[in-house]
């Protein structure tokens, strides 16, 4: 069997699961599977899956960078931490703060007011009749955004703060959109592309 793809080391864990499931993560390739399940087969769903796996792989490379530099909402900065200073300050690129404790609560409390108010700005854009949405904030994983129709919910990645404006406007219009299309119909889509024409581009962006 090979042991890497790209400099990615494979990493075999077994469960007692009904079927494989590959992931990548941190420069390593996850490959779960049934105690029972042969090495060639393993081998073998590998190889059939080189591509996607190297397309995962890339991904993963740029999770690693926007995780090892600082962005936000779309803007790359340095942080240079002073305990001397009394407050946050910004010069051109760089963030001027005492530690990343105050910098982690800056961030809690500039996004809640930003995705607050973008939340409304697009819920008033609505022309159709959908409830006034309870904002949630998450640190998710899978998803940047989720409605929940029966309690009004509507979650927030946090992590949206490190991308455009735009992609935090797009993930709003379509978990408000999950109002009034409960799945991802073709009628979902005709709501999602009144609202924002053009979030086949944004939904590129954040799959990148």
């Amino acid at each position: 069997m090979n042991t890497t793809i790209n400099n990615y080391k494979i990493k075999i864990i077994r469960k007692k699961i009904k079927h494989t499931y590959i992931r990548v993560k941190n420069e390593t390739i996850v490959v779960t599977t049934n105690y029972l399940t042969p090495k060639i087969y393993i081998n073998k769903l590998i190889k059939d899956n080189k591509k996607t796996i190297e397309q995962m792989i890339i991904k993963d490379k740029k999770n690693q960078e926007l995780e090892k530099d600082f962005y936000l909402f779309g803007k790359k900065y340095d942080i240079i931490y002073d305990n001397s200073i009394p407050k946050i300050t910004f010069n051109d690129n760089k963030i001027i703060i005492k530690n990343e404790k105050e910098l982690n609560n800056y961030i809690e409390n500039i996004i809640k007011d930003i995705y607050l108010k973008h939340l409304n700005s697009w819920y008033n854009k609505f022309e159709e009749n959908i409830p006034y949405p309870n904002l949630k904030i998450r640190k998710m994983k899978t998803r940047w955004g989720v409605c929940n129709i029966k309690n009004h919910n509507v979650t927030l990645n946090y992590y949206l703060y490190k991308y455009d404006l735009d992609c935090l406007d797009y993930v709003i219009v379509h978990e408000l959109s999950h109002f009034l299309e409960a799945n991802h119909s073709k009628n979902f889509w005709q709501v999602v592309s009144k609202y924002y024409p053009n979030y086949k581009e944004i939904k590129n962006k954040l799959r990148s």
